[in-house]
């Protein structure tokens, strides 16, 4: 098989595309042919060895993938050879097959190419964990979202507006704002201009944010939990822009707001039948044409590097995908 493989923790640059031997699934597990695979920004935090997982060297980073069923592992029950799969793994994601357990795939859904599926499990996993399980959305609610072009959060952006909330969507340019928008985005604020905290309350009148969805950090976490409404949920996703910020832990108590980690693939690790749940409702979703999920940067696994900048440099619009062909 062909694999990206990590041999020093470092830079996405220094990888290498390898040949090694074809994998054999175990009791339990099933042997995936991949098609294609997410990029993610946890991969590159992986590769340098800065993830809260950090796994022996040398290894295949890459977390989730889309893919036929090639071959089954004893006492496999669920799964049956030539199923199109969604797959999640730990790592071993960037490469032409990939063995992974039974339990840790959901069929894709009928209205998905793999590309799109390949983009999937993450950041919607992540995004609809957050606001169902970890923040308890209601319709009629106001999520606010940071980093709105990314690939979570555009994910965030079409499963708030599936629940019926009222999203604003904040980015650092017009154009990402655009892109936000056309994902489905009510109102939207652009950090790099406007202050963010006066912007939400005018937005909503003063009430502010229901929800506060960041995988961003640094500067603007402060100002967002500044701007949440009184029981508003602050989820926090990760540290895109790279510092951990330091919110001062009275605004929690002055707002009886909550501050709610969301990790997900710990979560769903934890609890494999309510992530399966997850999935299911999720493809109901879009096969009921609720959205469809968003892929706009496709490169092949030769071109690696190109679908790592784009993460890295925060150039990304929308989901990022690498494919095995």
């Amino acid at each position: 098989m062909k694999a990206l493989i990590c041999s020093e923790f470092g830079s996405t640059q220094d990888l290498t595309l390898e040949t090694r031997d074809d994998l054999e699934p175990g009791a339990g597990e099933v042997l995936i042919d991949v098609k294609a695979a997410g990029v993610n920004f946890p991969d590159i935090l992986t590769v340098e060895g800065k993830y809260q997982f950090k796994p022996s060297l040398p290894f295949i980073p890459g977390t989730e993938v889309s893919g036929v069923v090639s071959k089954l592992g004893k006492g496999v029950t669920s799964r049956q050879v030539g199923d199109e799969v969604v797959g999640m793994v730990q790592i071993g994601g960037f490469a032409s097959q990939v063995v992974t357990s039974e339990y840790t795939t959901f069929l894709k859904g009928s209205s998905m190419s793999y590309d799109q599926a390949a983009g999937f499990a993450v950041t919607y996993g992540t995004s609809y964990y957050a606001l169902k399980q970890k923040a308890q959305l209601q319709p009629g609610e106001t999520v606010l979202v940071l980093g709105a072009a990314g690939g979570v959060g555009i994910a965030t952006i079409q499963i708030a507006k599936a629940m019926g909330a009222t999203v604003i969507a904040a980015a650092s340019t017009e154009e990402k704002l655009d892109f936000a928008c056309e994902a489905g985005a009510d109102l939207r604020i652009n950090y790099s201009t406007d202050n963010l905290k006066e912007k939400v309350k005018e937005l909503t009148k003063g009430k502010g944010a229901d929800v506060i969805y960041d995988p961003v950090g640094g500067d603007f976490s402060e100002q967002a939990f500044r701007a949440i409404a009184w029981d508003g949920r602050f989820l926090v996703i990760g540290f895109a822009s790279g510092p951990i910020p330091k919110v001062p832990l009275n605004l929690a108590l002055l707002k009886g707001a909550s501050m709610v980690g969301v990790f997900w693939g710990a979560w769903s690790a934890r609890d494999p039948k309510s992530s399966q749940q997850n999935f299911k409702e999720l493809i109901e979703m879009i096969d009921g044409g609720k959205f469809s999920p968003l892929v706009t940067e496709v490169y092949s696994l030769d071109d690696h590097s190109s679908a790592f900048g784009s993460i890295a440099e925060r150039r990304a619009k929308g989901k990022v995908i690498l494919t095995m062909d």
